[in-house]
């Protein structure tokens, strides 16, 4: 297996109309979502072999996120389900299109929330060449300490990336999230975050600062989205920043689900540092002239003619 990511999932209602907020009519596109989600559908429509643990619930929604994920080539071998359990709903708004305003519906103990160590066989999580996992994987339930035994089963030379990934409504508290984000760094070899989940995570919103601070403790990699400036990306022998692609955003939503999954193309390709940045931007920035996230992430050949085009 190349990639194996782990944590939430939802079924994902997109409001179609551009600043409108949930107190006006809407119409709503229907897909599944969730951060780890979106990376494993990113890296399987890039043709890398991906699965994706987690757990949803025993109704229609869970089944609409299981065939779904199958439909883009998602192995859903540790997609588990939670019995009298309801999957959960994110809704999202346009308001704005950079920055949709997302409302989620998880109940006291969301199914993805419950994974438990015996999800996945430890050679299964050995073995795959990347571990992703996601910040917000470590905020509740079973699934936090889970998360952080698999990467501890991990090889120094493995692949281990955590995504800081931070939605605040799924924290206590920025504290609590600090601290876990600490306890996961430590166990991490290439860390992913923009500048506000540094901020949570490291005390910092100066890119280079997150960086040194993310290889002090042991990290080999830092990658520091910038947004409309591009990436930092660092490692103990070389700093490189690389623009990003301007387009014209019809929903931002999902941009840094498929930077990841370009990311995790990169690395199992064996890309230098610059090749993997220009290749992930391209693809956080196609998504975001796309409506949806799972169902708009990029293949190699439109990121390939989109790249070509800018050159």
């Amino acid at each position: 297996m190349d990639v194996l990511s782990v944590g939430r999932v939802s079924v994902d209602l997109y409001a179609k109309e551009a600043n409108a907020g949930f107190d006006s009519q809407q119409s709503f596109t229907k897909s599944v979502g969730g951060s780890p989600t979106n990376v494993a559908v990113a890296c399987a429509q890039l043709g890398l072999a991906s699965a994706l643990a987690t757990k949803v619930g025993d109704d229609s929604f869970g089944q609409y996120v299981t065939n779904k994920l199958k439909s883009f080539g998602v192995d859903t071998s540790f997609v588990g389900t939670v019995e009298n359990a309801q999957t959960p709903l994110a809704f999202a708004a346009l308001t704005p299109p950079e920055t949709p305003t997302v409302v989620f519906y998880r109940g006291a103990a969301a199914p993805d929330t419950q994974l438990t160590q015996e999800a996945v066989p430890a050679s299964v999580v050995r073995e795959t060449k990347i571990l992703w996992i996601s910040q917000t994987s470590l905020s509740q339930g079973t699934t936090a300490e889970t998360c952080l035994s698999w990467m501890g089963l991990r090889g120094s030379d493995s692949h281990t990336i955590l995504d800081l990934d931070y939605r605040p409504q799924l924290w206590a508290s920025k504290q609590e999230a600090r601290a876990m984000a600490t306890r996961a760094i430590a166990l991490a070899s290439i860390v992913v975050g923009n500048l506000e989940e540094c901020e949570v995570a490291l005390g910092t919103t100066v890119a280079s600062e997150a960086a040194d601070a993310l290889l002090a403790a042991g990290v080999k990699l830092a990658i520091i989205k910038l947004g409309a400036e591009g990436v930092l990306i660092k490692s103990a022998s070389e700093q490189i920043v690389i623009p990003a692609h301007p387009v014209e955003v019809v929903c931002g939503l999902g941009a840094g689900d498929a930077f990841g999954g370009a990311v995790c193309y990169g690395l199992i390709n064996d890309w230098d540092l610059e090749k993997i940045g220009t290749f992930a931007n391209a693809a956080g920035a196609l998504v975001a002239t796309r409506l949806t996230c799972a169902d708009a992430m990029p293949t190699v050949a439109e990121l390939e003619k989109m790249l070509a085009g800018a050159a």
